[in-house]
């Protein structure tokens, strides 16, 4: 061969080598956000909230099924700073989740990158700060996980989608609520409720003047996904919109069985989807109604969300009283039915091709049952606390599988009890020593006076049971077996319980956590440490090399001169240099 064709060869062997390294993996999405306070005025009032890239809420992150997520932080507040990412599964990396018993916080004016794989999953969730009561102020924003083209979804393509973010919220910053939370009071009614950081529509005389409301516009004949998150604070809402049907298809990252509603009540921390045809005369435009649910609803008038839906050929502004929620939770036996509606549908695919009932979870053997019971607050060494099993848990000052890595003694305990005993409440870093491979059942029992959120990190959960009472072994009898909804957060009923199964498949330390903000940061939370006796490297990712070191560990913290993001660019471009170094050694050598 002469040396310039065997030259050609050996670089066109190289460039196809490359476009291999290059596209063989999955794609990569990258995105930058900063973390900083901007004034706004949602109810009228100015005052600081949290935004991001200077938006409120902050940006959408639209990833695809098995693509890798990169989030470059920059903390521009004046505390410290973690984002979670509820609902996304961090599959064998906890390291990423962004709650305190996994990750450092981020220090003020540093930044640190996130880098995670949205393995297997498809829907609506959202990301959040996790400390400091910080989601009070803002900082939160929405997150899609579409399917890939292989995987067909079970509905027609939507015409269009329109995320509503929705929350309960107060004038008062989150700095000011939390002092009011240490001084042994509750928080009190709400001052409103925002969609999309926007205060209500002047739908009657006790609407300030001059309050920006939201717009969503749309074409007749068409057919939207709405994106419903409850974000806020500790408020079950009602969402609704005038004279349209909701049709759920999915919650949590799992496609439902289709049904249709007239409104539908959306627990905090919750992600919802709904097929909403825009199918009326458009005589006028039409409420879209976010409004509070399971209080004294007189009473709480004024923590109503009001914004417009407008048809591009409306006649004419929305007028007259809002619609009223058609659903009735005023007696135990009504109050159910909706959330014992939503079934998963079998058939359908979901991040894999394979339908969502092939995992028959009704036909295993359940190996521990945890039942989870919380309590109103009460005074625990003088403070005011929430509990789980009577313990208010103390996040360790070093993260849990840093301090296994380097083997600091004593950063936690392993001793979560398994069910509530009658002793006296207590302050602990009390955490379930949980079996990989195992398949748990968890009941949250719900002794407090109001309606609570639970949610677990790392996982989904089938729900197969909720009812009003104290559960007992025999209410296994009246599982839901077959076609359970799972999802990674559930409302559970004042004086009431909420079951749950588990396959604990992946391992890490994972949070599980009221979602009502007020108790989750007075300690209404525990984790499940899961490891892999024969961990070899495949069920469990090491640390990332811009891991963050505090507590015990602190000294091994360097101060930042850097980015993350920058180490893991550089990282990326030391692998692929050495490689090109290699080949064209190799190109110089034969050819």
């Amino acid at each position: 061969m002469a040396p310039s064709t065997a030259a050609f060869a050996c670089l066109l062997c190289f460039l196809v080598f490359l476009s291999g390294v290059s596209f063989a993996a999955d794609p990569f999405v990258s995105y930058d956000f900063k973390v900083s306070y901007i004034t706004a005025s949602p109810l009228g009032v100015p005052q600081q909230v949290i935004a991001v890239n200077g938006q409120f809420p902050g940006p959408l992150l639209n990833a695809t099924t098995n693509y890798n997520v990169v989030v470059r932080v920059f903390n521009l507040l004046d505390e410290s700073l973690l984002l979670t990412w509820s609902g996304i599964q961090m599959r064998r990396n906890s390291w990423q989740d962004g709650v305190l018993a996994t990750n450092c916080p981020i220090p003020p004016r540093w930044n640190f990158t996130y880098q995670f794989q949205v393995k297997d999953q498809i829907g609506s969730f959202f990301y959040s700060p996790s400390l400091n009561f910080q989601r009070a102020s803002g900082g939160f924003g929405p997150i899609v996980v579409n399917n890939r083209n292989i995987i067909p979804i079970p509905f027609p393509q939507p015409d269009g989608e329109i995320i509503f973010m929705i929350g309960d919220w107060y004038t008062q910053d989150h700095k000011a609520l939390r002092r009011i939370l240490d001084s042994g009071k509750e928080l009190g009614m709400p001052d409103g409720v925002l969609i999309n950081g926007k205060g209500p529509y002047k739908y009657n005389s006790s609407v300030p003047d001059g309050i920006d409301y939201l717009t969503a516009h749309v074409e007749p004949g068409k057919t939207y996904r709405i994106r419903v998150h409850n974000v806020g604070i500790s408020t079950s809402l009602n969402f609704r919109i005038q004279n349209h049907n909701l049709l759920l298809v999915e919650t949590d990252g799992h496609y439902t069985s289709q049904t249709n509603f007239t409104d539908f009540d959306v627990h905090v921390g919750q992600s919802y989807s709904f097929l909403v045809t825009m199918d009326q005369n458009a005589t006028s435009d039409y409420y879209i109604v976010a409004s509070a649910r399971f209080v004294n609803e007189t009473v709480w008038q004024r923590v109503t969300g009001v914004g417009i839906l407008h048809y591009s050929n409306s006649n004419g502004p929305a007028s007259g009283p809002l619609p009223v929620p058609k659903t009735d939770v005023s007696a135990p036996w009504s109050a159910m039915t909706q959330p014992r509606a939503i079934r998963q549908n079998t058939s359908a695919s979901g991040a894999r091709p394979n339908p969502q009932g092939s995992f028959h979870y009704g036909q295993i053997n359940i190996t521990n049952t945890y039942i989870l019971r919380s309590l109103p607050p009460t005074t625990i060494n003088g403070s005011l606390r929430a509990t789980l099993n009577g313990i208010s848990f103390v996040n360790p000052a070093t993260p849990v599988r840093l301090a296994d890595r380097h083997k600091v003694k004593g950063a936690y305990k392993l001793d979560f009890p398994d069910r509530p005993f009658d002793r006296p409440p207590r302050l602990d870093t009390s955490m379930i020593n949980a079996t990989y491979k195992g398949f748990i059942q968890v009941v949250f029992q719900n002794n407090d006076t109001k309606m609570q959120s639970f949610h677990v990190d790392g996982y989904t959960f089938f729900v197969v049971g909720m009812d009003f009472g104290v559960w007992s072994e025999d209410k296994k009898g009246s599982y839901n077996n077959y076609d359970a909804i799972s999802r990674s957060t559930i409302e559970v009923y004042p004086g009431g319980w909420t079951a749950g199964l588990i396959s604990l498949d992946n391992v890490g330390v994972w949070n599980i956590r009221v979602e009502n903000l007020d108790r989750w940061y007075l300690g209404e939370e525990t984790y499940m440490r899961i490891i892999n006796p024969e961990e070899n490297g495949q069920t469990e990712m090491d640390p990332p090399s811009n891991v963050l070191y505090c507590g015990a560990l602190r000294n091994m913290q360097k101060e930042q001169h850097h980015s993350g993001a920058t180490s893991i660019l550089n990282g990326h471009l030391k692998l692929m240099f050495s490689m090109l170094m290699a080949l064209l050694a190799l190109i110089f050598t034969f050819c």
